[in-house]
């Protein structure tokens, strides 16, 4: 299993192709081997493919725009070929954070699942990313078995975010494990809480999941990437904490 830098971290510094492009660099240079481009500028694949061949890099996922999904999943698809990346990425279900309902469940299922198909005629793979709206009852069901079952193993595959998983109030293992087979990147997001009970997003290691069984977890199951991934830095360097994040994992023994 790979340990990558998920980009959307590093947002702040990815507004230019200028900017984007020295990113890699600084990512590469603290010893990450791999990258999730996510909430970057725009960028063209042969462009993406040069600079992370440059640093060393690989892109295993990415989070992509749903809209250009619907509008033209080839043309996506063969985009991210050209940087090698099979994975495509949504990062979260379209109006899900105002429109947390079965209706919009149904109409998302409906919309992505000829892009799932046409994704894998073209040998990539439609991936789902969680945040906790995902683990809210709404009339005795969640969107998470929702969607489990409305897609098929090798239709749609998930990016767990274990961080998002706890803080809906599920067991990250306990969820892991039940998608065996659909999870071949993971977000490694670590959390404090303060003493007034406020969530605040950490580096990996230095908060309250654990990740010693985490990570053992998702080499079992055969987990391909896990990008780490820190929303908020809180005035922090962002890239300093994804280095105290990298070499927490290091010192796991992952790569």
């Amino acid at each position: 299993m790979k340990i990558g830098a998920q980009l959307y971290t590093l947002r702040d510094y990815c507004k230019t192709l200028e900017d984007f492009s020295e990113t890699l660099k600084k990512v590469a240079d603290i010893g990450y081997t791999s990258v999730q481009v996510s909430g970057t500028c725009a960028y063209e694949g042969e462009w993406l493919a040069e600079q992370l061949k440059a640093n060393g890099l690989t892109c295993g996922l990415t989070h992509y725009s749903p809209a250009e999904m619907l509008e033209d999943p080839v043309a996506v698809a063969e985009k991210h070929k050209k940087f090698d990346c099979k994975y495509i990425g949504i990062g979260a279900m379209p109006n899900i954070f105002a429109d947390n309902t079965k209706e919009n469940w149904s109409s998302f299922v409906s919309n992505y699942k000829p892009v799932a198909e046409k994704f894998k005629e073209m040998g990539c793979y439609l991936m789902y990313h969680n945040h906790h709206y995902e683990f809210f009852d709404v009339n005795g069901e969640i969107a998470w078995d929702y969607l489990k079952k409305s897609f098929a193993p090798d239709e749609m595959g998930f990016t767990v975010d274990v961080h998002w998983v706890l803080a809906g109030g599920h067991d990250p293992i306990v969820e892991l494990r039940d998608l065996k087979g659909r999870i071949p990147c993971v977000h490694f997001k670590d959390f404090t809480a303060t003493l007034s009970g406020e969530r605040r997003f950490a580096p990996v290691g230095e908060g309250i999941l654990d990740f010693g069984k985490i990570a053992q977890t998702c080499i079992d199951l055969g987990v391909e990437y896990a990008y780490v991934e820190q929303d908020n830095c809180y005035g922090e360097d962002p890239f300093a904490c994804l280095k105290r994040s990298c070499d927490y994992l290091k010192a796991l023994g992952l790569e």
